[in-house]
C-alpha cells in the first residue's frame, strides 16, 4: 500500500511504517516527481481508450469508410428518423446535416438498432 506524500519505511520487524515528510522541500520533491509522470499517465490512458474502442475513437467510422453509404435523415416536419439506402428514389437528393443529428450508417441493421426506419420510396 502506498499513501501519497508518505515515505514507506521498513522497520526491520516485519512491518512497514508510513512516515510523514519532514519538511516542505521533501513534499515539493515528491509532488514534482508525481507531476513528472502525469504526461505519461495521460498518454497511456488515451492509448488504452483508443485501442479499447477498436481504434475508431478519433474519427467516426461512417466518415471515412465508403461502405457506410446509408443516409440517416430526420424529417423537418415530423421529426421522424428515416434512413435511405442507395437506389431509393430520394437517396441522391438527401443531404446529411450533422448539426440536425443526421448521420451515416454502415448497415440497415445498425440503422434499425439506432431507432431509424427505412424510407418508403
Amino acid at each position: 500500500m502506498h499513501l501519497p506524500f508518505y515515505e514507506t519505511v521498513y522497520d526491520g520487524k516485519d512491518r512497514w511504517i508510513f512516515r510523514n515528510p519532514r519538511n516542505r522541500s521533501e513534499i515539493f520533491s515528491r509532488v514534482c516527481w508525481a507531476m513528472s509522470k502525469f504526461p505519461l499517465l495521460v498518454a497511456s490512458a488515451s492509448a488504452a481508450a483508443f485501442l479499447a474502442a477498436g481504434g475508431h475513437t478519433l474519427v467516426p467510422k461512417e466518415l471515412y469508410d465508403p461502405a457506410c453509404d446509408i443516409k440517416g435523415n430526420i424529417s423537418i416536419t415530423s421529426g421522424e428518423r428515416i434512413y435511405h439506402v442507395p437506389g431509393q428514389q430520394d437517396y441522391a437528393a438527401t443531404r446529411i446535416r450533422f448539426d440536425y443529428g443526421e448521420r451515416w450508417f454502415c448497415s440497415e441493421a445498425e440503422a434499425r438498432k439506432a431507432g431509424w426506419r427505412r424510407a418508403g420510396r
